[in-house]
């Protein structure tokens, strides 16, 4: 499970390093393949190529005779690029994936579970101030019963 927020530095070259919390796991469960796409907030998602899989065959299982379908099939699958860990623990973004996330030089590499997301660090900045303000003025009566139940 990934979990945590880490600043990275993105080289003039469009590879990034992956911090070492994350590296090692990586290396170790996958041997440093990964998948890399689009996500849905403007960023990158990095799964362990073994995630990946079940999650693109969910998405090319669904009917692409729905335009929204079609278009998740585009744009997930589409985008989707094989890297792996370089021995010096980096990967390269490819510049499609840095420009759909407006990637230039300073990003953020949060965990979420079974993958990471990475995020253009102003854009991440005003994202999750947003997300607390909203967290912070939220009715009961708007969470679910399993949000509720998180609730302490």
């Amino acid at each position: 499970m990934f979990r945590g927020i880490s600043n990275i530095a993105v080289d003039t070259k469009g590879r990034v390093a992956i911090p070492k919390n994350h590296r090692e796991p990586l290396t170790k469960t996958t041997n440093g393949q990964l998948m890399l796409t689009v996500g849905p907030s403007s960023c990158v998602l990095v799964y362990p190529l073994h995630e990946w899989w079940p999650t693109e065959e969910k998405i090319m299982s669904l009917p692409n005779t729905n335009p929204l379908h079609r278009r998740m099939q585009l744009m997930y699958v589409g985008h989707a690029t094989e890297t792996e860990i370089d021995k010096n623990g980096r990967i390269l973004l490819p510049a499609k994936l840095r420009e759909f996330a407006s990637i230039e030089r300073k990003a953020v590499m949060v965990g979420q579970g079974r993958r990471l997301e990475i995020w253009e660090e102003e854009r991440w900045l005003e994202e999750s101030a947003d997300w607390q303000d909203q967290l912070a003025n939220v009715s009961p009566d708007e969470l679910s019963e399993e949000a509720l139940a998180l609730c302490l």
